[in-house]
């Protein structure tokens, strides 16, 4: 059997973690299985990087950013086939160059067009562990590029489905996919098995668990993945093709999101080409647009139109709305950061009707307001005060029973 294992930064943080990382490798090759490590920078070293590049310059190439962030994964790549070797087996640390990991490129966010397999399948069959380093690869014209945040996971992924590998395991600091954050809601539960599709629903809503291209990479070419954690030996996580189990749970998660900004423009000419003109400026700075909604003008003159992207992106969309709006002639633009997206997931909402008309109620009842809407096959999304997020996520995952039951002495049943 061929398990590519990912490690997050906490999983490799100090010498002690990266000595039970390199135990936990050990133990699935003397159970006769083929193992390949993939690893990110440990925990805080790629912050201490961005760091010290933000002290020289406020805004570094993303040429020099990339060869500079790639480093952390190298150390820790390094470090980890050392310890593994130390345990008695055989083991080689590679870039993401030496093992053929192929991108665009785009500089920060470069996406993955192939990967050879390079060093590392030589390795695997001369019976050695190779341990690659996320986050990074290489263009056709040998520059270094990196993937984006989380862009081990989509690493581990990539390097699983260009192997033909039969399982790829993500370990991190969860032991698995909750039906929403345990920290807001105690009685969270553990998934035992989610869907692709619901995976990228609520990797893409703010559960931070997996990164939301690795998910879209593992449904494409159908890679069994599992999330656990590398703390303890707990069964975690596993993220596969849909299932008629799967249809019969209507709503799987509560997902929210925390990291959104609304831009309203106000009396927009009610005319063809407006939007048009404004979402091709904002796409052409490479800028995701969330949700988008515009009010029907009664006079056929003007209307409204407000629409969400990343607090991260939100100065750059404004300042480009703003130059767009004065060619419009709108009258305004209004900014808000103080919102949240909280969002209900579940493939059972395919087959299952009722889930926004309960979602909408269970909000109104705690007089929380929706600002936005938005909706697809399988998830229901609200825009709402960001004050109110903890609230409106712990009332949604009471209203849909997704928490664990619990006995009168307020232990889980069962456990």
């Amino acid at each position: 059997m061929l398990i590519v294992q990912k490690y997050g930064g906490t999983s490799v943080g100090s010498i002690e973690r990266i000595m039970a990382v390199a135990k936990r490798v050990a133990e699935a090759k003397k159970q006769g299985n083929d193992v390949v490590v993939i690893v990110s920078a440990m925990s805080g070293e790629t912050d201490k990087l961005i760091g010290l590049a933000s002290r020289i310059s406020r805004d570094p190439e993303g040429r020099e950013m990339d060869l500079l962030l790639s480093s952390g994964e190298r150390t820790s790549a390094a470090l980890t086939a050392m310890a593994i070797h130390e345990l008695g087996f055989p083991a080689m640390s590679f870039t993401g160059r030496q093992a053929g990991i192929i991108t665009n490129s785009l500089h920060t966010e470069a996406k993955i067009e192939k990967i050879t397999g390079g060093l590392a399948i030589k390795a695997l069959k001369k019976g050695v562990i190779p341990v690659i380093a996320g986050f990074q690869g290489i263009t056709e014209t040998s520059e270094v590029t990196t993937l984006g945040r989380g862009g081990s996971d989509l690493t581990a992924v990539a390097v699983a489905a260009a192997l033909g590998a039969d399982l790829c395991e993500i370990y991190t600091d969860v032991d698995g996919v909750y039906t929403t954050d345990p920290d807001i809601v105690p009685e969270a539960k553990k998934l035992g098995k989610i869907s692709y599709d619901e995976m990228l629903e609520l990797a893409s809503l703010g559960a931070k668990v997996l990164q939301t291209r690795s998910v879209e990479f593992a449904k494409k070419y159908g890679v069994p993945v599992v999330v656990r954690s590398s703390f303890n030996n707990n069964p975690g996580t596993l993220v596969v093709k849909e299932d008629k189990d799967m249809e019969k749970v209507v709503v799987s998660g509560v997902a929210y999101d925390k990291n959104q900004a609304k831009i309203t423009v106000v009396a927009v000419p009610d005319k063809p080409g407006v939007a048009a003109k404004l979402f091709d400026a904002i796409a052409g700075a490479n800028i995701v647009v969330d949700i988008i909604v515009q009010n029907i003008s009664s006079d056929g003159k003007a209307t409204d139109i407000s629409f969400t992207v990343a607090k991260a992106d939100s100065g750059k969309a404004l300042r480009i709305t703003e130059d767009i709006v004065r060619e419009l002639g709108a009258e305004e633009v209004k900014m808000r950061e103080d919102i949240a997206k909280v969002s209900v997931i579940g493939v059972g909402m395919r087959t299952h009707s009722g889930v926004a008309a309960k979602m909408f109620g269970t909000l109104a009842k705690h007089n929380i307001n929706i600002m936005m809407i938005s909706t697809s096959e399988i998830k229901v999304s609200c825009i709402i005060d960001s004050k109110y997020t903890e609230l409106a996520v712990r009332v949604l995952h009471d209203a849909f029973g997704l928490g664990e039951k619990r006995g009168k002495s307020g232990r889980k049943k069962g456990g």
